[in-house]
């Protein structure tokens, strides 16, 4: 009897892929190199991957590590990844809640879009394939972000819900009492361009479409970083403001947010720039005319149906016109609205350094129009300021 079990459990070794020894290399797993991003660990194991993505808010701390097991593995996870190591998703992802628009495009750039199932703050998303397959019942729309429809989404059993994660948030409410496994996408805290874009890697290893991600991203690097050195060439280096007063404060993004890193990387010396914040930074409006008073160049984000003016501005708020970039017509407005900012530049960030750079050194001439930010215009109401 003895022997017959010493024999039972050598072959359940072996069926689970393993014949290895704790002490064997593989054993202690293999971790993928990420070039840029920090926030994230990839380790593989036999029979499965390991991510572990870093507290941003707290750091050496993890905010949630993760188990990838193959669809069909005959160990199914139970011997070949211990569940004490993580949230267990099977990949490839193929039918999931995706709550930001951002990862809604990031899935069409990688040819996964079919694989969502729903999605939340649809009024947030302006991508059309996602509006027609909601009316035609494909996709599932289950509300606001904050306070989805939970039913809905139980109802579509899906294999993940993609959301991103804030600081002091409080939890996820009734989305953590489905047992649906939740994916924090916290990409946007990364200190650079690049690192986010990165994390495209990781969507890959995800939906199934490694190859084509590491491809994409293989693209963007080498693009953003030709773009650079283009721009570290040019003689002058503008100083740069960003955005503009929300309700009564100003939300600066900080100096080691990837916008902060981006007019660096595009020949600009971004105002705030010896700030240590990745997210944004609330000011009051004096503080940043102290500071920002003189910029060369002002850049804001703004959500309107139509192109703003200086005169718009300059009724927006009264302070605006003590700017010089405001005095001297060097504001650039990116329309959210009419534009796909929000859905492109995370993971295409070479597109938006291309109009930085020919923001801040006209003098540069070999780049395509500008995508995203356009020269506010002058109507005749501007003549009056």
């Amino acid at each position: 009897m003895k022997q017959l079990l010493i024999i039972l459990a050598a072959l359940s070794l072996y069926a689970c892929g393993g014949g290895k020894t704790s002490s064997s290399p593989q054993a202690e797993g293999d971790t993928v190199p990420f070039k840029y991003a920090r926030l994230l660990t990839v380790v593989r194991y036999d029979g499965y991957t390991v991510a572990t993505i870093k507290n941003p808010w707290s750091p050496g701390k993890a905010l949630h590590r993760y188990v990838l097991v193959p669809n069909g593995s005959l160990c199914s996870g139970a011997a070949a990844a211990p569940a004490e190591k993580g949230t267990l998703l099977r990949t490839p992802l193929s039918h999931s809640m995706i709550f930001t628009t951002v990862h809604c495009a990031m899935l069409r750039s990688l040819g996964r879009e079919n694989c969502i199932t729903g999605v939340a703050d649809l009024k947030y998303i302006k991508i059309p394939w996602v509006h027609q397959q909601v009316e035609k019942g494909r996709i599932v729309d289950v509300g606001e972000g904050m306070s989805p429809v939970i039913e809905k989404i139980i109802d579509r059993r899906p294999d993940a819900i993609l959301l991103s994660p804030f600081e002091n948030s409080g939890g996820y409410g009734k989305l953590e009492d489905i047992d649906i496994p939740i994916v924090e996408c916290a990409e946007y805290m990364e200190e650079s361009p690049l690192a986010r874009a990165e994390w495209l890697r990781f969507y890959g290893m995800l939906f199934g479409c490694e190859h084509e991600a590491d491809s994409l991203f293989a693209v963007v690097d080498s693009s953003y970083q030709a773009l650079s050195r283009q721009a570290r060439e040019a003689k002058d280096q503008p100083t740069v403001m960003v955005d503009k007063v929300t309700g009564s404060v100003w939300y600066v993004p900080g100096g080691c947010s990837t916008i902060g890193r981006m007019i660096a990387d595009a020949g600009g010396r971004y105002l705030w720039a010896d700030d240590t914040h990745s997210g944004s930074v609330s000011l009051p409006f004096e503080a940043v005319l102290e500071r920002a008073g003189e910029a060369d160049v002002w850049l804001f984000r703004y959500s309107a149906d139509h192109d703003i003016t200086y005169g718009e501005l300059a009724a927006e708020h009264h302070g605006y016109p003590q700017f010089k970039a405001f005095r001297r017509r060097a504001a650039y407005g990116c329309n959210v609205e009419l534009s796909l900012f929000y859905e492109e530049s995370p993971f295409r960030p070479d597109w938006l350094l291309s109009d930085f750079i020919q923001i801040l050194h006209p003098d540069i001439t070999n780049l395509p129009p500008l995508r995203y930010y356009q020269k506010v215009g002058n109507p005749e109401i501007n003549r009056k300021l």
